[in-house]
C-alpha cells in the first residue's frame, strides 16, 4: 500500500466526512482514517438534521458544494419548518432522518469518491518537523506521510460514558474511543479541556401508547436542504409530543445525590442550551412540565428517541422517570441514556482557516473545537477541507465573513472568543440574520464554492437558472391588476383593498398576508413557469426592503474594519496606548483584521481606536 497522501483526515463523523470529501473533490489525494467503518456519518444522538440556526448551516454547507444537505434529503422520513409563524430570518428547516440510511448513503458516497481512500485505524501520534506536519502514526503500527492533517475526532478523545455510578472508557453508542491522540496533542503544546454532552433513552415503539399523545405531522410544501435535490422527500413517519409532570420532577429532585451532574462524578462542562433533564428540573423549578418529543430512529427499527430527556441518572431511575410520562407508562427502554465526557482544544489557538497558529498544516474541525451538533461540525469540516487544499495549492485561503454566512459567525466566534461550554449555533448570534437566511444560502455562497472548485457544473447551472428567474421576475412582477380583479384575492387573504387605480404583483407581495405561493396561484398564467424559490426571494426582499437596506448599511460600515488587516505575528506590547488586558488578549488571539480584534473579549472600543491610529502610522 502507498502510504503517501496529500491530506489525512482523522475521524469520519460529520466534520470528517465534509473535510475528506472537500479535499478529495479539490484534487487532493486524501486518506480518511476512522476508528470504525460502521461509525461513518453516524447519528450518535438524535437522528435529525437542521433545526433553529442549524438548518441555515446545512444550507450553507450545500451552497459551498458539501454533502450534508444532499444526504439529509435522501434519508428524510419527516420534515418540518421551525418558526414558520415568525419572520423568515429565524425560520429553519429540520428533518428527522433514517439513522441507518443516513450512514449507508454517506458511506457509499465516500467509498465512491475519486482521490479518497478509506481506512480503519486509530491515529496515535501526529508527526511534526520544524513545526510543520509531515505525517501520523496509528496504534496499529502504520505510518502515513502527508502535507496536511485535519483532526475531526468528535467526542472520541479519551471519551467516557457515565450512567449513575457506572462509567466506561468508550465512545458514543459503545464504539471504541481514541486513547492516545490526546497525549500527542498535549506534547505538541495544546491545552486540552474536558467537555460533556449526553443523549436520551431509546424506547421500543411497540410499548408506547400513541393514542393519548399529540401527533406532530410533517410538512410537504417547504424547501429542501439541497438545491440540487430533484425529488422532494416524502413525510413517511409521524413524531409525537408528551410532557413531564410533578411525579417525574419529584423522582429527580428526591434523588439528586445519585445524579452524576450533581454529586461530582461528572467533571466535564456541559452545554447550556441543551442541558441534561435533571438540570432543567433544577434550573426551572417553577415549571410544572416540560415537553418531550418521541421521534423514530428509522423505518427499519422500533427504536424511538425521547427528545429532551437527556440524563445520566442510574438505570432504575431512568425506567421510573420514563414510566411516569403519559403514554409511556409501559414503555420498555432498549438503550439507556448516558452522559459522555471527552477532550477538546481551545479553538482560539486556530486561525479563521481552522489551521493551528503554531503548527503549519494541522487543522481542527468539529466537536474537538468545543462545539456541539452535527451541523456545526459539518460546517467546520468543509471549511477545514477547503483551506487545507487551498494551502497545498498555494492559493489564498477561504475565510467567510460574519456578514456572508452563519458559518462565518460560527468560526469567528470560535477563534476569537473562549468557549467555556459546548458552542451551539443560534440565530441570535448572527447580527445580520435578516440577510443570512437559509433560503438565500445559494445566492450568498455558490460563487465562493465555485471559485474554490467544489461547485460542479450541475449545481452551478441550477444556481445560474435561479439567478436568471429572479432577474426576469423584476419586469414580470410589474404587471398591474385592477381593483375588481383583486377583490376575491384580498378577501381570501384578509387584506383591505383601498380605492386605487391598480396594483402590481410586487405591491401584492408587499402585503403581510399575501405570500409568494398565493401570488403564483393568482397569476399562474405568467408565474406558473417560475420556481417558487425565485418568487419567494422577491417576496422577502419586498416585505423587508427597509430593514434589508438598513442592514446593508451596517454591513458596509463593518466592512471598513474587516478590510483592515493586522500582522499575524505582531507583538502588541509595542503599542503603549493599549490597555494591559487588550495587549494580552491580542497577543494571545493574534487577530487577522481590525474587525476580528474588536470582537475579542477584553478589547474595548478605545483599544480599537488606538489600533486604527497605529495602522495609519505604519501604512503611510
Amino acid at each position: 500500500m502507498d502510504n503517501n497522501y496529500d491530506i489525512i483526515v482523522v475521524g469520519s463523523g460529520h466534520a470528517g466526512c465534509e473535510s475528506a470529501l472537500a479535499s478529495a473533490r479539490m484534487g487532493q489525494k486524501t486518506l480518511l482514517l476512522t476508528l470504525n467503518l460502521d461509525s461513518i456519518g453516524f447519528l450518535a444522538c438524535n437522528p435529525s438534521i437542521g433545526g433553529t440556526a442549524k438548518g441555515h448551516l446545512v444550507c450553507e454547507i450545500d451552497a459551498l458544494g458539501g454533502e450534508m444537505g444532499i444526504n439529509a434529503d435522501k434519508a428524510t422520513i419527516q420534515r418540518r419548518m421551525l418558526n414558520s409563524s415568525k419572520g423568515y430570518a429565524v425560520q429553519s428547516l429540520r428533518v428527522q432522518a433514517d439513522k441507518n440510511k443516513y450512514h449507508t448513503y454517506l458511506k457509499q458516497t465516500i467509498e465512491n469518491q475519486p482521490n479518497l481512500y478509506l481506512r480503519q485505524g486509530e491515529a496515535s501520534k501526529i508527526l511534526v518537523e520544524n513545526n510543520v506536519v509531515c505525517g501520523l502514526k496509528t496504534k496499529q503500527g502504520e505510518t502515513f506521510n502527508c502535507k496536511a492533517i485535519i483532526i475531526c475526532s468528535g467526542v472520541y478523545l479519551k471519551s467516557k460514558i457515565i450512567i449513575g455510578k457506572y462509567s466506561k472508557d468508550v465512545g458514543p453508542n459503545g464504539f471504541a474511543n481514541a486513547s492516545d491522540l490526546s497525549d500527542s496533542l498535549t506534547k505538541l503544546g495544546f491545552k486540552l479541556r474536558r467537555f460533556k454532552t449526553g443523549t436520551p433513552v431509546r424506547i421500543d415503539g411497540k410499548t408506547i401508547d400513541y393514542s393519548c399523545l399529540e401527533v406532530q405531522k410533517g410538512e410537504d410544501n417547504i424547501q429542501t436542504f439541497s438545491t440540487i435535490t430533484v425529488e422532494k422527500p416524502r413525510n413517511v413517519a409521524d413524531c409525537y409530543l408528551t410532557y413531564t409532570n410533578p411525579t417525574t420532577h419529584k423522582l429527580i429532585l428526591d434523588n439528586l445525590n445519585l445524579a452524576p451532574m450533581y454529586n461530582g462524578d461528572i467533571k466535564g462542562t456541559g452545554p447550556r442550551y441543551c442541558p441534561s433533564f435533571e438540570s432543567k428540573v433544577v434550573r426551572f423549578a417553577d415549571k410544572e412540565r416540560h415537553q418531550l418529543f418521541l421521534e423514530p430512529e428509522g423505518l427499519d427499527t422500533n427504536e424511538v428517541y425521547l427528545q429532551g430527556f437527556s440524563t445520566s441518572m442510574p438505570v432504575d431511575l431512568q425506567c421510573k422517570m420514563v414510566n411516569s410520562l403519559k403514554g409511556l407508562e409501559n414503555a420498555y427502554i432498549m438503550r439507556d441514556a448516558y452522559a459522555i465526557e471527552y477532550d477538546c482544544i481551545d479553538a482560539t489557538t486556530l486561525y479563521p482557516t481552522l489551521e493551528s497558529k503554531d503548527i503549519s498544516g494541522l487543522y481542527f474541525a468539529g466537536q474537538i473545537n468545543g462545539t456541539s451538533g452535527y451541523e456545526e461540525a459539518g460546517a467546520q469540516g468543509i471549511v477545514a477541507g477547503i483551506n487545507a487544499s487551498l494551502k497545498l495549492e498555494h492559493k489564498e485561503p477561504m475565510i467567510l465573513k460574519r456578514s456572508e454566512s452563519y458559518i462565518g459567525v460560527l468560526i469567528d466566534d470560535l477563534v476569537t472568543k473562549h468557549t467555556d461550554e459546548p458552542y451551539r449555533m443560534m440565530t441570535s448570534r448572527a447580527e445580520y440574520r435578516l440577510t443570512l437566511r437559509q433560503d438565500n444560502a445559494d445566492l450568498r455562497l455558490t460563487e465562493i464554492g465555485r471559485k474554490v472548485g467544489l461547485v460542479d457544473n450541475n449545481r452551478y447551472a441550477i444556481y445560474k437558472k435561479h439567478l436568471q428567474e429572479i432577474d426576469e421576475l423584476d419586469s414580470v412582477l410589474e404587471k398591474i391588476y385592477k381593483p375588481k380583479e383583486l377583490e376575491e384575492l384580498f378577501e381570501k387573504c384578509g387584506e383591505t383593498l383601498s380605492k386605487t387605480s391598480g396594483l402590481t404583483l410586487k405591491d401584492l407581495l408587499r402585503r403581510a398576508n399575501i405570500t409568494a405561493e398565493t401570488v403564483q396561484d393568482f397569476a399562474h398564467d405568467i408565474l406558473g413557469k417560475y420556481d417558487i424559490r425565485a418568487i419567494k426571494e422577491w417576496e422577502i426582499n419586498l416585505k423587508y426592503e427597509g430593514y434589508l437596506k438598513r442592514q446593508e448599511i451596517q454591513i458596509n460600515q463593518a466592512k471598513k474594519l474587516e478590510d483592515k488587516d493586522l500582522p499575524a505575528d505582531f507583538d502588541y506590547n509595542q503599542i503603549k496606548g493599549l490597555r494591559l488586558e487588550a495587549r494580552q488578549k491580542l497577543n494571545e488571539i493574534k487577530p487577522l483584521t481590525l474587525a476580528q480584534a474588536s470582537r475579542i473579549s477584553g478589547v474595548s472600543p478605545a483599544d480599537i481606536s488606538v489600533l486604527t491610529i497605529y495602522l495609519k502610522t505604519i501604512n503611510k
